[in-house]
């Protein structure tokens, strides 16, 4: 029986030639190609605007040799193709691959300004829904206000418990704290120059007209503006929201208002009792260092810290809470039914809830910068 030899692969150029083609041989496989895939590569390109292949003398044909082969056509099949129906049969297949266009290179200086621009676009989208939530929920309170009997008292009383009493414990131990600290470094550096009476001013102002409101809403912001968010992506992913939206129930009106009047009542009240709860600390620890009797504090304080510093506290705090409910809302409605994305939009929520209070007081200090001091 007559042995058959296997020719290497093979490129010649016939076109010149009766019926000329550019015509293979030899075998067109893996084992033949494992050296002289580039080389072949670069000579099929060459002939790549041949119009007539001849592939009739291809011995053996695999899918590296016939990808080697259809890249150097473009990835389309030539006008005239001689070639055994089994060959062929593997350019079928890859001429049912779907061809992906090539992406294009970006320029390195480009990317970190189209970074920023798709930055800025998504937080000028988020602020655009966030603004029409707030309208949205400004219509609810117009119409809880015609008709306040049908409004959804009982989830509001439960979400200032929820919000308000049960946060009691953390605020006043951090609060005491915060207190506790304040007073202590102030008064290590009053004591220096003998102005120790002084200490009750700095920790006044600074406990009443910040340290108080930004402390209770970060706090409710990472505790129960998370559980909302929460609550909210649980709906989802249960379709809770959705079962609301076809019996007909305003999410809005049921959902999202409760928690922003809840809030609305429960921060500013967290901020009395934070002040009080951090002033206490201020006392004990002024007591300790610089042995200012409790009496002395107490009968200072109201004229350290004038009565508008504890309104514009009590402000923050309302709008704080309004914030954080609005943004808690925000981030809990766009959750996806998957538990990938309530996380990370709990995570989200809690972020930006914080960063946004502490851009919001600092344009409070810029606008009441000359009120709640005592003229001099």
């Amino acid at each position: 029986m007559a042995r058959i030899v296997i020719h290497h692969p093979e490129i010649r150029d016939r076109r010149g030639e009766a019926g000329g083609a550019i015509a293979l041989a030899g075998a067109w496989d893996i084992r033949s190609l494992e050296s002289r895939s580039r080389q072949l590569g670069g000579e099929l390109a060459r002939y790549a605007g041949a119009e007539t292949w001849d592939l009739s003398g291809v011995q053996r044909l695999d899918h590296i040799g016939a990808l080697l082969i259809w890249r150097a056509w473009n990835r389309r099949k030539p006008a005239k193709l001689v070639a055994h129906p089994e060959h062929e049969a593997l350019f079928a297949d890859l001429a049912a691959i779907p061809q992906v266009a090539p992406e294009r290179r970006r320029i390195a200086l480009i990317e970190p300004i189209r970074s920023l621009g798709d930055g800025a676009a998504a937080i000028a989208g988020g602020f655009v829904d966030l603004v029409r939530l707030l309208g949205q929920v400004a219509l609810d309170l117009v119409a809880l206000a015609r008709a306040p009997a049908r409004g959804p008292w009982r989830e509001i009383s439960a979400t200032i418990y929820r919000a308000g009493v049960q946060a009691l414990g953390i605020t006043a131990l951090v609060g005491f704290l915060i207190g506790v600290v304040l007073a202590y470094l102030s008064g290590e550096q009053l004591k220096a120059y003998g102005a120790n009476v002084f200490v009750i001013n700095i920790v006044g102002i600074g406990i009443v007209r910040e340290l108080g409101p930004m402390l209770a809403a970060i706090l409710v912001a990472g505790r129960s503006g998370s559980a909302m968010t929460a609550q909210f992506g649980v709906m989802r992913v249960t379709e809770e929201i959705d079962a609301l939206a076809v019996m007909g129930i305003p999410v809005a009106m049921r959902l999202v208002l409760p928690k922003v009047i809840a809030l609305a009542v429960a921060v500013p009240l967290l901020v009395l009792w934070t002040n009080f709860v951090a002033l206490t600390g201020a006392m004990l620890s002024t007591k300790l260092q610089l042995g200012i009797g409790y009496r002395m504090f107490i009968d200072t304080l109201p004229h350290a810290v004038p009565i508008a510093n504890y309104w514009l506290g009590l402000g923050k705090g309302a709008v704080f809470g309004v914030l954080i409910a609005l943004i808690a809302c925000y981030f809990g409605l766009r959750i996806e039914p998957n538990t990938e994305s309530l996380g990370r939009g709990t995570t989200q929520s809690v972020v930006t809830a914080i960063t946004v209070v502490i851009i919001v007081d600092a344009i409070f200090a810029v606008m009441f910068s000359h009120v709640g001091f005592a003229s001099r």
